[in-house]
């Protein structure tokens, strides 16, 4: 699969937009490899935080994105910028499968395991699509935490910890383990 070219358009205006209005604090930036397959997950707490992680990193990013998403002019955008649909209401294989794809060609995934934005301070249990697909294509995942709060005036920082592997076959278990090392990055 191609990077998009609409996405190394887009970058740098995301990376001007976050640098002028949001100014993060970038924790652990050497903990994200610079070459290699690799999916990056953390909570998510707004519908910024996509282009947070997409500024903390020159490697394209293809995030999981909610088939909502995907209607009218924005399908287009979407499509483009190298997303990948996902069906919230069930199950969903396809996309499962289509971000193995990504990570077998050695490209980077962006997932937030909780499934929603959630503006508590404590996480939601984590849906098992980031342990499976590093699991079966035998990936790392990059945690991050992201603290604070968006806007003027505000402090928000994101945090990438040590890269760590999916040593077993116990999805929910494996979910459980991310889940208590994103929320611990959270509290540091």
């Amino acid at each position: 699969m191609k990077e998009s070219k609409f996405y190394r358009v887009i970058r740098p205006l995301v990376n001007a937009f976050i640098s002028v209005f949001i100014h993060p604090k970038y924790i652990g930036l050497s903990n994200i490899p610079k070459d290699g397959s690799y999916v990056l997950a953390g909570n998510h707490i707004s519908i910024l935080d996509p282009l947070l992680v997409m500024s903390s990193t020159k490697r394209s990013i293809h995030f999981l994105a909610k088939d909502e998403l995907w209607k009218g002019f924005k399908k287009i955008i979407f499509a483009n910028l190298g997303l990948i649909p996902v069906n919230r209401r069930e199950k969903d294989n396809f996309a499962l499968k289509e971000a193995e794809k990504y990570l077998f060609e050695g490209k980077v995934i962006g997932i937030f395991p909780e499934g929603t934005t959630n503006k508590k301070n404590e996480l939601l249990s984590f849906k098992v699509g980031a342990v499976k697909m590093a699991y079966d294509t035998n990936t790392k995942i990059v945690p991050f935490a992201i603290k604070g709060r968006y806007g003027f005036f505000r402090k928000i920082s994101i945090s990438f910890g040590k890269p760590i592997y999916v040593k077993s076959n116990n999805f929910k278990e494996e979910s459980v383990k991310l889940r208590n090392i994103i929320t611990k990055m959270k509290e540091g």
